[in-house]
């Protein structure tokens, strides 16, 4: 179950990563030619990184009490005894990545306030960005291209 949940987990990352990408690059040329905000496109795009990152969450706590690099780890070797590349996964990751999908929840609850299109996409843009670079800054790279 660990290494299926883990797959899944893995792979996903990559729509989430893409389509973050994609929302945030979207709402920053939007804010920067002041385009209006529409539904077909900008609204959808945006709802979309946000339900994938919420399911990335959910799949990644689920990882986090089954895997043995996750809760089992603080556990057994508690805080002081993970080094880095272990407390990375057990910690850091968790924490930074909660807080990331905070900022994009805020963004997207924050843009629905606004009528005026540059607003929306200045909102989606910062908040989206910031948890965006918050989720690139956590991945554990190494384990990911091994």
């Amino acid at each position: 179950m660990y290494e299926t949940i883990q797959v899944v987990h893995s792979y996903l990352a990559y729509i989430v990563l893409a389509i973050l990408f994609f929302a945030v690059a979207n709402a920053i040329i939007g804010w920067v030619n002041n385009k209006m905000f529409t539904m077909e496109k900008d609204l959808r795009l945006s709802l979309f990184a946000l339900i994938f990152s919420h399911i990335q969450l959910l799949i990644g706590l689920l990882l986090f009490f089954v895997s043995p690099s996750g809760l089992k780890a603080i556990q057994t070797l508690g805080m002081g005894g993970l080094n880095a590349p272990a407390r990375l996964l057990a910690v850091e990751h968790p924490f930074i990545n909660i807080i990331a999908i905070v900022l994009i929840t805020i963004g997207w609850s924050r843009h629905k306030k606004f009528m005026e299109g540059r607003k929306k996409f200045k909102t989606i843009s910062i908040f989206y960005g910031l948890g965006l670079i918050l989720i690139l800054s956590r991945i554990p790279w190494n384990q990911w291209f091994n």
